[in-house]
């Protein structure tokens, strides 16, 4: 999603810390145990007299170890809204199987295959997930919106990123309608009776969470190839221009992130205005923006290098568990700089940072917590300025930390390893390790599960030829160890010195051969902390 700007959040002894908070910090979703989804082809009926949908849900699993009952999330019907499950067949024949609290428990036959099929034929009006309204035009419109857990209201599945599949949408509409969806398109064939079947097909294994279809009228371009992936946009007809213009810059922002960390995932990058909750929603191949995202202004170059970047991370490699979610929108917030970085230079990258610090340190003063906070158990909870803001904070010092050259070699190496996978936030710094050669114990355990940051209160003096700078952490339930630098101006010119804090107070001194002008701390944008005065 669109990062948001308010929310209504070295020992054996640190590794054991460590490990212990990872433990504490799963999510709360029961998982299956041996069942594995490998796809799914989602058959949906739409139409306009109603907000009635009727869905066949075909969905193939693996089972990696034993036979067992395996369940899939679907919101029932209760008064208006919710799904109704007709029938249920493993193969072609009826499977055994009970509906209850929005869980379909489904008993597999006794037999040693390990790989069945099963179809799900259900219906109803789904409350969330898919947005069945009209645009900002007044025109009919269907909109999925699944993050992080709204897929069970209208799609029988496993609704949790840690099982990831392929996916094939079979929409069945008025004729009327343009259709967009997770994937290629496969086919579009007139039915007859004023009906249109559309497909569209997703290979590479995506969670449910960024699964999506678009149905509405559409306007809609190629705006060009980047390596053979084709980039669209899709937007209302009364837009048709402005949005083309707006949507363009997706093109670059693609060829950017395919150069610096892999390759791209999915089958096409589709860039869709729609009605959704959120500022942008990074379906795989899909991305939602806000309807009024499109003005013909160029605005939004920073929220579509973010959705972009949620390609790369959240959608090819997902956080495994909720509570990690920075994983996902951290390194959205930190990859849109990087890009922007790239265009505009390093003043760019500073000023975004600058903004994205004082948010932190607000948030924190109502909100002080970790960024991975095993108290959240709520999905919907888990989005704050910590996991967004702090997070892309936390990459910031990573590449300060260990140089560009690393960093950029380290990140690439944790995409190839979890590609169209999963990751927890220990498998980056073991990647880190591994790339740099130095031990992250210490700066990912502080970062990440410990509330805050270093609150500095500071002096200098210079006599002698010797500039003294005081410096104190103020912050009373932990000392950070940090590397921090120091500007020096004299005459219009900086001179950056820095020094290691590893203890609440340090006295850094500087041999200096004339008095200086001004002093500050960071000037270069590359520590979290607060100044106190």
């Amino acid at each position: 999603m669109s990062r948001p700007k308010q929310f209504p959040a070295p020992s054996l002894f640190v590794l054991l810390f460590w490990s212990t908070l990872n433990l504490q910090a799963q999510d709360t979703y029961q998982r299956n145990t041996s069942a594995d989804v490998q796809g799914y082809i989602f058959g949906l009926t739409l139409n306009d007299e109603s907000n009635q949908i009727k869905g066949e849900a075909e969905i193939t699993v693996d089972f990696k170890n034993e036979v067992n009952p395996f369940a899939l999330d679907l919101v029932a019907k209760s008064d208006t809204y919710g799904m109704q499950v007709t029938q249920i067949f493993e193969g072609d024949k009826i499977a055994n199987y009970s509906f209850e609290q929005n869980k379909i428990n489904i008993v597999p036959t006794s037999s040693e295959e390990k790989t069945r099929t099963y179809k799900v034929i259900y219906e109803g009006i789904p409350k969330r997930g898919l947005v069945i309204d009209t645009t900002k035009f007044g025109q009919r419109s269907f909109f999925g919106d699944n993050w992080p857990n709204l897929a069970r209201h209208w799609l029988p599945s496993v609704d949790h990123p840690s099982d990831k599949a392929t996916i094939e949408f079979r929409i069945t509409a008025p004729d009327h309608y343009d259709v967009v969806a997770t994937g290629e398109k496969i086919e579009e064939s007139n039915l007859g009776n004023g009906l249109k079947l559309t497909t569209y097909k997703e290979p590479a294994p995506v969670a449910m969470k960024v699964v999506t279809i678009g149905v509405t009228k559409f306007a809609s371009t190629l705006l060009d190839e980047v390596y053979d992936i084709p980039v669209s946009a899709w937007v209302y007809p009364e837009n048709r221009l402005d949005g083309f213009s707006d949507y363009g810059v997706a093109t670059k922002v693609l060829k950017y992130f395919i150069d610096n960390i892999g390759p791209y995932s999915y089958a096409k990058l589709a860039n869709m205005q729609a009605k959704t909750q959120w500022g942008g929603l990074e379906n795989a191949g899909t991305i939602a923006y806000f309807e009024n995202s499109v003005t013909g202004k160029n605005e939004v170059e920073g929220l579509i290098a973010h959705e972009i970047a949620h390609q790369w991370f959240g959608n090819s490699a997902s956080e495994n568990d909720w509570n990690h979610v920075w994983l996902s929108e951290g390194f959205a917030t930190y990859f849109a700089i990087l890009y922007q970085e790239s265009v505009y230079g390093n003043e760019k990258r500073k000023e975004e940072l600058e903004l994205d610090r004082k948010q932190i340190i607000d948030y924190y003063q109502k909100n002080p917590s970790p960024i991975v906070d095993p108290s959240i158990t709520d999905p919907m909870k888990v989005l704050s300025i910590n996991t967004y803001q702090k997070g892309g904070w936390v990459l910031n010092m990573l590449r300060h930390k260990l140089g560009d050259e690393i960093f950029r070699k380290g990140i690439k190496a944790y995409y190839k390893a979890f590609r169209n996978s999963n990751a927890m936030s220990a498998d980056i710094q073991n990647i880190m390790e591994e790339t740099s050669g130095e031990d992250l114990t210490t700066f990912f355990q502080q970062w990440l599960f410990v509330k805050g940051h270093p609150e500095i209160k500071w002096d200098s003096n210079y006599k002698g030829g010797k500039l003294q700078i005081n410096l104190k952490q103020l912050q009373e339930h932990h000392v950070f160890q940090f590397p921090i630098e120091i500007g020096v101006i004299k005459d219009g010119k900086t001179t950056i010195y820095k020094t290691e804090i590893t203890s609440a107070q340090k006295i850094h001194t500087i041999q200096l051969d004339y008095e200086p002008d001004d002093i500050i701390l960071d000037p270069e944008s590359w520590l979290l902390f607060e100044e106190v005065h």
